[in-house]
């Protein structure tokens, strides 16, 4: 009995021992699958890179002819009474004529003074559009496209400008969307988009992505690989809008009224989309307040990632999520082993250097490069970032003005 039992101990020790080593074999197996894709990760990166350099500095200079093409500004806004007065203010400052300027406010069923505040303009440039009164109580699952559209059906001009409620624009801003939409006879124009980067972890965290998702905005447009853009500045063409017949099709997604659309209309009309790349018409917005509301916007941003109909953009925010879901691995390992804390760190450093280049040059064209000393130590963070945001973002719901969606 007793040599049974030293024999069967043993044969335990053993076994212990080879699932141990088959344990640690398949995680160096994994290791260098995961350097494979940090190395694509890295080339992508670089295209990026070089692709955001090569797209030209926009630069109107004087128009050859007198300005005749009229613009219709659209502002979906909802519980905005604190940032509305601001935007509206900045329009009307438009080096552009007013007299070829409307500027249509859909209030989207407030419940403070946002549509007082948008009367005590007074203004012939600008009308308000209440949105309650053309749904008759339906209930419907994007409020904003919506709005948008309704607001196309009343609208005067041939080119339409969207932006958001709590957006600050610059003075040159739609004499830069008008002229390029006539010198190219342009159906979609993607326009930059800044974060007012404050001094706060929230504040910082949210300028950075910012800055990288705004390079590969550009990148992406120039180079025609797939369409990104952001609804806070963007234009488009009334009669594109129209040939592609709006929003139908994806009218029912909660969120897409700037990319799914972009989508549509450079599917039809590939040679007619641009980006702006021109530092006076960068348009401004403040930071969310916290943290829930960020992730909330980031998860309403990531839902629409499964409806893009090119296959360029998934597969490469698919690949995007497998690598930080991949890295943040190492993370977890650590807690059985210390050994994959040091190449978590290494691996985190690796993707900081493959990604600082790339997100600096756009930063410098933003006036943020201060932001670039805290690049480093807020990887992981973003790390954790990614994975919670695409998770959510196709199997979670969120909450977006007092709204929750699925």
């Amino acid at each position: 009995m007793y040599w049974c039992q030293k024999i069967s101990k043993q044969l335990s020790v053993l076994s212990g021992s080879k699932l141990f080593l088959i344990l640690l074999i398949r995680m160096y197996i994994f290791l260098y699958i995961v350097l494979l894709l940090l190395f694509g990760y890295g080339i992508l990166i670089d295209y990026y890179r070089r692709s955001w350099n090569d797209i030209p500095q926009y630069d109107p200079g004087s128009p050859s002819k007198e300005f005749k093409t009229k613009v219709t500004v659209i502002i979906p806004a909802r519980n905005e009474e604190n940032n509305i007065g601001r935007c509206l203010e900045s329009i009307l400052k438009q080096s552009y004529p007013l007299s070829l300027i409307e500027i249509i406010v859909v209030d989207d069923h407030s419940t403070d003074g946002t549509k007082a505040r948008v009367n005590s303009f007074n203004h012939r440039c600008i009308r308000l559009i209440d949105l309650k009164a053309y749904l008759n109580n339906e209930n419907i699952n994007s409020y904003k496209k919506k709005a948008i559209e309704i607001a196309i059906k009343e609208s005067f001009g041939e080119l339409i400008i969207t932006t958001d409620a709590d957006c600050v624009v610059p003075v040159d801003w739609i004499k830069s969307m008008a002229i390029l939409f006539d010198e190219k006879q342009a159906a979609f124009i993607a326009a930059p988009v800044k974060i007012n980067d404050g001094h706060s972890l929230l504040s910082i965290f949210q300028s950075l992505d910012f800055i990288t998702m705004q390079g590969i905005t550009g990148a992406s447009v120039y180079k025609k690989i797939y369409p990104m853009c952001n609804g806070a500045n963007l234009a488009y063409s009334k009669a594109a809008f129209k040939d592609v017949n709006g929003f139908e099709g994806i009218d029912e997604i909660a969120s897409g009224d700037d990319m799914l659309l972009m989508q549509k209309i450079s599917k039809k009309f590939p040679d007619h989309v641009f980006f702006l790349k021109k530092t006076g018409a960068i348009v401004n917005t403040d930071p969310s307040l916290d943290w829930k509301s960020f992730l909330h916007q980031r998860i309403r941003w990531s839902s629409k990632a499964d409806k893009y109909n090119n296959q360029n953009i998934f597969l490469t925010l698919l690949f995007v999520y497998v690598l930080n879901l991949c890295l943040f691995s190492f993370l977890i390992a650590a807690f059985w082993n210390i050994y994959w804390l040091k190449v978590f760190v290494i691996l985190v450093i690796v993707k900081t250097f493959v990604e600082f280049s790339f997100v600096k040059t756009v930063a410098d064209f933003f006036g943020q490069k201060r932001l670039m000393l805290y690049f480093f130590f807020l990887q992981p963070l973003h790390i954790l970032y990614i994975i919670v945001a695409g998770t959510l973002g196709k199997f979670g719901s969120y909450e977006w003005k007092n709204r929750k969606v699925k």
